[in-house]
């Protein structure tokens, strides 16, 4: 392999880097940002359980640094929250070079898109499946069973359920784009629903507890997603007219990934 075939590999390696680098900046000023409201952010996050909770009861930590660490992961969660829009910009934009000028022009709505349905699904566990998760978990309580959450297991267990929620709520963005670079169809898409339904309750499966409610509220709402999925697909999929269009004109450019 010449010069020539290694350079473009070398400036790939080259934006992935400058890429990487502005993200965690990112991150890492979020971080900052939030450390600075750490025990309100968690407050925040913890009012949907004491809620939930009897009057009274309150989350403990059974070690030393457990709430130092707590609130770190806190801020540190946070940050990453509060950078995602600059996280999707940079994403979206190191693959922007690998597709054609109509597809470009999408990628400022793809961009807001992916935080408004990031945020959507966060705030949906959040409102929804936090209220009626932890309600069915506290019910097993007794007279002599008494709820003892330690920060460290809530702050794992909320932040997985939020993250998972803001990822899978990217799925109709996600279908649709895929649709546009003529990678699925609308056909593909109803022909292959039911399996499609699995995935998604085994997904819930893995990105919930154990508890068949829980499991539900993930589920439903990706199976309405997908259904959208479907419907942005036949709005926005590659017709054989785009096609033509760009084997007549626009190539992408030389510095594809």
């Amino acid at each position: 392999m010449n010069d020539e075939d290694k350079q473009p590999f070398t400036q790939h390696l080259e934006e992935l880097r400058k890429r990487l680098i502005t993200s965690f900046i990112a991150v890492g000023i979020g971080f900052v940002v939030c450390f600075a409201f750490k025990k309100k952010l968690f407050y925040v996050l913890m009012a949907p359980l004491q809620k939930a909770m009897k009057s009274g009861d309150t989350l403990i930590y059974t070690h030393l640094p457990e709430a130092f660490f707590t609130y770190l992961k806190t801020a540190f969660i946070s940050g990453i929250i509060l950078a995602s829009p600059v996280l999707l910009y940079q994403f979206w934009m190191f693959i922007a070079p690998g597709l054609y000028d109509r597809e470009k022009k999408l990628l400022i709505p793809i961009l807001f898109l992916s935080t408004l349905f990031f945020t959507g699904g966060a705030l949906f566990g959040y409102f929804v499946v936090f209220p009626w998760g932890f309600k069915f978990f506290l019910s097993f309580a007794t007279d002599t069973i008494r709820p003892m959450p330690s920060m460290k297991e809530y702050l794992g267990f909320s932040a997985k359920l939020l993250l998972g929620f803001g990822i899978v709520f990217e799925l109709p963005l996600v279908i649709t784009f895929l649709a546009r670079l003529g990678i699925v169809s609308v056909e593909f898409l109803k022909k292959n629903r039911k399996y499609a339904i699995l995935l998604i309750f085994v997904g819930a499966a893995v990105l919930t507890p154990p508890d068949v409610v829980t499991q539900v509220l993930m589920a439903l709402p990706l199976i309405l997603l997908y259904e959208i999925s479907i419907i942005g697909a036949r709005i926005f999929g590659k017709k054989s007219d785009d096609t033509q269009d760009e084997n007549e004109g626009a190539e992408p450019d030389s510095g594809s990934h």
